[in-house]
């Protein structure tokens, strides 16, 4: 499970970077080869990623699939490792702090 939070954490960073306001090839190069080699991808699969973010830089926007790819992997996390990495809590370990809560209170 441990792979997996760090393969959600490089997702949400990707995300991040691709829709904040320094869109860094950089940045998002980084991400794309480290979710590969977190997911331990055939050298073939990261040849692929590398010539598509090569094009991307020519064309200068994202390949679609480089997008494609994220979200294929984005998919196949656990629920629990992606709560974990963007800092959701379980609903059961909130919900004891609701139950606490009175209407006189608010």
């Amino acid at each position: 499970m441990g792979g997996e939070i760090y393969q959600a954490q490089v997702i949400r960073n990707f995300f991040d970077t691709i829709t904040g306001t320094d869109r860094n090839l950089t940045r998002i190069y980084m991400c794309v080869m480290s979710l590969a080699k977190l997911r331990m991808e055939s050298p073939e699969k990261m040849a692929t990623l590398l010539d598509q973010l090569k094009k991307s830089k020519i064309k200068k926007e994202l390949s679609v699939d480089l997008l494609d790819y994220v979200c294929d992997a984005a998919n196949e996390l656990e629920l629990a490792s992606v709560q974990t990495a963007f800092g959701v809590k379980d609903i059961k370990d909130v919900a004891q702090d609701f139950n606490a809560v009175s209407l006189d209170s608010l």
